[in-house]
């Protein structure tokens, strides 16, 4: 099993994103990955799937203490009262008594971070989560959040592909000892097509999308793709038996300039400029 470790977190470096997975859909999605090798689920209450991600677990048939799970608290319940009741309303929508990896999924600018990252170190002391770390938290913020935490911060879930520039936000997560986990690695579907990645997935046999994820993985990122599809399910995992040169590396690299980002709420921050 491929990892990347972060104070004390071992954290598969391939994992099955869950958002938009719905019912039986995600039941399946869950289910299946975890049958040909995956061991990293990605959900958050904001998904609105979580009892279907812990029914798939509970239907693969493989031990609890095998797979890495995340769930996320969203920026509207970051006050201790509010933060506690999501976590534990998570909880039992998986039907588990934690999990291993909690975060914060947006910040809350209007609540300071001694409150929101305090009742995030909280449910770690509680037992309620194993490991704790935060998403979309941009490179001031990150200092921030370390100034305040009472426990480590072991990863940053941000937006990361080829077609993104997110140099700054990973020195300063790296800096703090932090893994990045790349939500949307393939930009939501703007990989396949690509002439970049077309021309080096020929020359390796492997897809454009499988390319993106190579990139990713081989910056030491995690990568958390999502799909329902089986075929693509096994390509996403099948990642570790190429590798890019670095002419390969640096052409992907070059895509940064791009600056797409596919991901851009209304609550987003205002994000780090390349």
């Amino acid at each position: 099993m491929h990892v990347v470790e972060a104070h004390g977190a071992r954290i598969p470096t391939i994992g099955l994103g869950t958002m938009t997975l719905k019912d039986d859909v995600c039941v399946q999605a869950v289910k299946t990955a975890l049958a040909i090798g995956y061991r990293h689920l990605d959900t958050a209450a904001f998904y609105g799937n979580e009892k279907e991600n812990g029914e798939g677990l509970r239907a693969s048939g493989i031990r609890r203490e095998e797979v890495f799970i995340t769930t996320k608290v969203r920026e509207n319940n970051l006050t201790p009262d509010n933060f506690q009741r999501s976590l534990d309303q998570s909880l039992l929508n998986l039907g588990l008594p934690s999990v291993d990896l909690l975060l914060i999924h947006w910040n809350n600018p209007e609540i300071p971070f001694a409150v929101s990252v305090g009742a995030l170190c909280k449910a770690k002391k509680d037992g309620k989560a194993k490991h704790v770390g935060v998403a979309n938290f941009t490179t001031t913020m990150l200092d921030e959040a370390w100034k305040v935490t009472t426990e480590p911060l072991v990863c940053n879930q941000i937006e990361m592909h080829p077609f993104i520039n997110q140099d700054k936000v990973l020195a300063t997560s790296r800096k703090h000892g932090m893994a990045v986990v790349a939500y949307c690695p393939i930009a939501r579907g703007k990989v396949p097509g690509a002439e970049v990645l077309e021309r080096i997935g020929k020359t390796h046999d492997k897809s454009s999308a499988q390319v993106s994820l190579r990139y990713l993985v081989q910056m030491g990122v995690v990568a958390i793709p999502r799909t329902a599809t089986p075929e693509h399910l096994k390509q996403n995992l099948d990642v570790f038996d190429f590798a890019l040169s670095a002419d390969e590396m640096a052409d992907l690299k070059k895509l940064n300039a791009t600056n797409m980002r596919v991901v851009n709420p209304p609550h987003a921050p205002k994000w780090d400029t390349p």
